[in-house]
């Protein structure tokens, strides 16, 4: 079965004048959000994936770049956890979702799981909890710039320098920006809780070298939800990002989305 031609890239213009750059596939509800990961974009396997069966399916689906990513406007460098999680909901209200009438499916991956509670937050403070479906998380990340950042890293980016890591992933080191991490502390979450009430579920590998699998747990425990799943893949990485792995998500986003 041929998968299905994804909708052209749509633009939006944000409350900063930029244009960013998003993909939308109207059907039933609720609609799947999907949140890349850092430096990540809506090309991305799982992103594609998420949207090619949802429109299989019939469901509506939004994928997006934040700004200064992918092939939205914007210098990678001004973006913040807050910058982007007021992107994501203007694109959510300009597509006509996140209220009770027409609720969300949010599916985040590492640190689009962090901006996936914020955005669930204030989606419930906007729209009531009713606009909440579920949350998917792969690998989600919240405070990382907390636990997962070095003394070092931490004073190089208080010093309003940029830090530089080498990037397992790529040829090129991944940046990390002092206004990324100023912004970080205001929302970190993992002590105050999640006021989140819809289902949770939690797609995380155990040989994970970036976000520790225990972490899965503290989310789990920080989450005012009770109806939160945690799936331990034993051999999974951080990506998640095998065909196995892949038609896991597919399924627990289908599953919650019923």
């Amino acid at each position: 079965m041929n998968e299905p031609e994804l909708p052209a890239i749509q633009r939006f213009k944000s409350s900063d004048g930029l244009s960013l750059a998003y993909r939308h596939a109207p059907g039933t509800g609720p609609l799947i959000v999907f949140l890349p990961g850092y430096m990540s974009d809506m090309a991305g396997g799982k992103a594609t994936a998420a949207m090619a069966d949802a429109m299989a399916r019939g469901q509506a689906c939004l994928l997006l770049d934040y700004s200064g990513c992918g092939e939205s406007e914007g210098d990678f460098a001004n973006g913040t956890l807050t910058r982007w999680r007021d992107e994501v909901l203007s694109l959510i209200e300009h597509v006509g979702a996140g209220t009770a009438d027409d609720p969300v499916v949010i599916v985040g991956s590492s640190m689009g799981g962090w901006l996936m509670f914020l955005v669930a937050e204030a989606l419930c403070e906007r729209a009531g909890p009713a606009a909440l479906a579920a949350l998917v998380g792969i690998a989600p990340a919240p405070d990382f710039t907390d636990w997962g950042y070095s003394a070092e890293q931490k004073a190089t980016l208080e010093k309003g320098e940029i830090w530089f890591e080498d990037n397992i992933y790529g040829p090129e080191p991944t940046p990390y920006h002092p206004a990324f991490y100023t912004d970080s502390a205001r929302h970190r979450m993992l002590s105050r809780g999640i006021a989140v009430n819809c289902p949770v579920r939690v797609l995380q590998g155990q040989r994970d070298p970036d976000v520790p699998w225990e972490l899965s747990l503290k989310i789990a425990d920080a989450l005012a939800a009770q109806d939160v799943r945690l799936q331990i893949i034993k051999d999974g990485d951080h990506r998640l990002s095998r065909e196995g792995d892949i038609a896991l998500l597919l399924s627990t986003i289908a599953e919650v989305s019923a």
